[in-house]
């Protein structure tokens, strides 16, 4: 254990770690597995460590074993974080949102006015970030086609991915539900009716980025888009993550970070987790960018040069999910 860190008594933490998952997971089937595992794993040593990271990863590696999900985590932060709920991963996304010009670090006019714009390394709350994203989606929406950038980005708050594509169709869309624990409910995500500044709207050529990096609310932004028809995601299959969580901090240095929802696609009726998004044209993250500009420069010239071309046609769509 490092001089800087507090104590590291590991019972209390496997213990409430375990009830998390008990009164929260989003299935409790799993729940009382890995509740049991944990113990299990506590009372045979296997946890005796004396160093906050090393416990992170073991109790990690146990709570994705069953069935994969990378949003069940027992994160180590280096520094002290706050005791009450979700303020640790809050105050990370700020630090990030404060150094990435609040999530739009990129935007750029190529060449034969495609766009580019780059939305990272989050989606951060729309509180922080409606100003900068509208402002960055706005300046890119004269454009004639749009390259979103997500190979960098690692997720965040849904109703950002709302009103992201909000700019990107031209009426109030059902975009995705999400079913709660809580409440054994539904709730669906539509795009808002109305957005601050210009459209890109729903009709020009767009094309999405992604790598195996693309993860969380950043694949639903992908997968909502492409289930709509109306973008051509180019890159790499995404990391897999389409379960909401929220965290707990369960030591001065751990967070416990727990799925409370599952995503319902209303087009695929199901979601991404465990597969990714998978790419309409598949290629090296690298490689993306320039893929995805050759091939909006050839459908624009297709378009001036009176060629048909039909911008419904997505062979996601047709993919089992």
């Amino acid at each position: 254990m490092t001089t800087t860190e507090h104590h590291l008594d590991v019972a209390p933490v496997i213990e409430a770690t375990s009830q998390l998952l008990l009164d929260h997971y989003v299935f409790p089937d799993i729940a009382e597995q890995l509740a049991a595992l944990l113990r299990r794993h506590l009372a045979d040593g296997t946890y005796d460590v004396e160093d906050a990271a090393d416990l992170a990863h073991l109790v990690t590696a146990d709570l994705q074993s069953l069935n994969g999900d990378l949003h069940l985590r027992l994160k180590h932060h280096a520094g002290p974080v706050p005791a009450k709920q979700g303020a640790a991963t809050l105050a990370r996304m700020r630090e990030k949102f404060d150094r990435s010009l609040g999530g739009a670090p990129r935007v750029e006019l190529l060449g034969g006015r495609v766009a580019l714009l780059e939305l990272g390394p989050a989606l951060f709350p729309l509180s922080w970030s409606a100003e900068p994203l509208g402002a960055a989606l706005t300046l890119a929406a004269p454009a004639d086609a749009l390259i979103l950038d997500l190979r960098g980005n690692t997720g965040g708050d849904p109703d950002t991915v709302a009103f992201v594509c909000g700019h990107l169709l031209d009426e109030r869309t059902h975009l995705n539900s999400m079913y709660w624990r809580d409440g054994d409910r539904l709730e669906q995500s539509w795009s808002p009716a109305h957005v601050p500044g210009a459209r890109f709207g729903g009709s020009k050529p767009l094309y999405v980025l992604t790598s195996a990096r693309t993860f969380s609310a950043a694949e639903e932004l992908s997968y909502d888009l492409q289930q709509l028809g109306r973008a051509v995601v180019v890159g790499e299959a995404t990391s897999g993550g389409a379960h909401p969580c929220e965290g707990w901090t369960v030591h001065p240095h751990l967070e416990a970070t727990i799925p409370i929802g599952r995503a319902v696609n209303p087009v695929s009726g199901t979601n991404w987790e465990g597969t990714g998004v998978r790419p309409d044209v598949s290629c090296a993250a690298e490689d993306a960018l320039d893929r995805a500009r050759a091939l909006a420069e050839a459908r624009l010239a297709d378009a001036q040069a009176g060629e048909p071309h039909d911008a419904t046609v997505n062979p996601a769509r047709s993919q089992p999910s």
